[in-house]
C-alpha cells in the first residue's frame, strides 16, 4: 500500500501532462482553421494575430476557437511600439528577457492596444513586417 501511495503523485502528474498536451493540440487545430483566412498569422499561448491586406485581427486562442477577436486597419494606426516590461525598446538592441507587447496607438481610439507575445524577437519581426507593409 505504501508503494501505491508513492506512485499516486506520479500518476496524477502524468494525467495532468496528458490533458495539457491534448488541450494545446486542440488550440493549435482551431488556430490552423482560423489562420487559413489570413496572408500571415502567428500563434502563441497569449494571443493569435492575423494580417490580411491592411487589416489586422487578434484574439485569444481556446480549444473551441479564437475568442475576444478585435480587428483594425493599419491605416488607423498612428504609432507602433515594441514594449518589453512596459518600456519601449530599440529594435537594434533587443533585450534577452522580459514580457514583450506590440503597442498600437490609434488616431481615433483613446486607449492604445497591446498585443502580447512570448518571444521578443518574434514581436520585433512582426513590428517590422507591419511597419514595412504600412508604408
Amino acid at each position: 500500500m505504501e508503494r501505491g501511495l508513492l506512485w499516486l503523485p506520479l500518476l496524477v502528474a502524468f494525467i495532468w501532462l496528458a490533458w495539457s498536451g491534448w488541450n494545446e493540440y486542440q488550440k493549435l487545430e482551431a488556430y490552423k482553421v482560423w489562420a487559413e483566412n489570413f496572408d500571415n498569422a502567428k500563434f502563441d499561448i497569449y494571443a493569435v494575430l492575423g494580417k490580411k491586406g491592411r487589416n489586422i485581427t487578434w484574439g485569444k486562442p481556446t480549444r473551441k476557437g479564437m475568442v475576444q477577436l478585435d480587428s483594425f486597419s493599419v491605416d488607423e494606426v498612428e504609432e507602433i511600439n515594441l514594449l518589453v516590461n512596459d518600456n519601449a525598446v530599440d529594435l537594434d538592441n533587443l533585450p534577452n528577457k522580459g514580457k514583450p507587447f506590440l503597442e498600437f496607438t490609434f488616431s481615433d481610439r483613446k486607449p492604445s492596444l497591446r498585443i502580447p507575445f512570448t518571444d521578443i524577437s518574434l514581436a520585433a519581426k512582426w513590428l517590422n513586417y507591419i511597419y514595412q507593409d504600412s508604408q
